[in-house]
């Protein structure tokens, strides 16, 4: 079956909730203390693709990753601002997986009118902070000692990418569904899917 990026779905919630529940229980790339079950994660879906993009990366009839944008702040004059967050299957690093939901990410959220992008990475993880930095991220700072998790202290770095520079923002964001209803938007995914190895 070909490669596939499309919008993530309410019967994705299992798959993505195994890409994820790692991170939690084995590293402290996630501060959670334990794996949300399956219904958390398809309320978290659901809750994030009414306004952003979650994307799931399909590799023969598997989701082998899943990419989204956060709100990274409450206040009005945030709102042209997102967090960024990407999770790849351990079976499928390295393979392209995360670049391509990452380029399609971003893609999208330019479309719909948003600035600023950024993204925490708790350290060491030197293969992520690679990868964002190949998208343009620089290093903002280092929250040190921030999360203690596993009988330690972790550092958590944030970095940022200017996804366009507008002297002035759209007023009104255009909704990820909206977009992602649009056949040149469904090309252009499917053309980030096939840069990828997996499969």
């Amino acid at each position: 079956m070909e490669n596939r990026i499309r919008s993530a779905e309410d019967s994705d919630a299992p798959a993505i909730r195994d890409i994820y529940a790692p991170f939690v229980s084995d590293s402290a790339t996630s501060f959670e203390a334990d794996p949300p079950d399956v219904p958390t994660m398809a309320q978290r879906i659901r809750d994030i693709r009414e306004k952003l993009p979650w994307l799931v990366f399909e590799g023969g009839g598997q989701v082998l990753g899943y990419a989204y944008a956060s709100i990274h702040r409450a206040r009005k004059a945030y709102q042209w601002c997102v967090e960024a967050s990407v999770y790849v299957d351990g079976r499928a690093r390295r393979r392209g997986v995360g670049r391509a939901l990452y380029g399609s990410l971003f893609d999208l959220l330019r479309r719909q009118g948003y600035v600023n992008v950024y993204a925490g990475i708790t350290l060491p993880n030197a293969p992520s902070v690679a990868l964002h930095e190949s998208f343009g991220f620089s290093t903002v700072g280092i929250y040190r000692g921030i999360g203690f998790k596993f009988g330690k202290w972790h550092d958590v770095v944030w970095l940022e990418h200017r996804l366009q520079d507008p002297a002035v923002p759209v007023p009104e964001l255009i909704p990820a569904p909206k977009l992602l209803a649009d056949p040149e938007v469904s090309s252009m995914l499917l053309d980030h899917a096939r840069r990828a190895k997996a499969g």
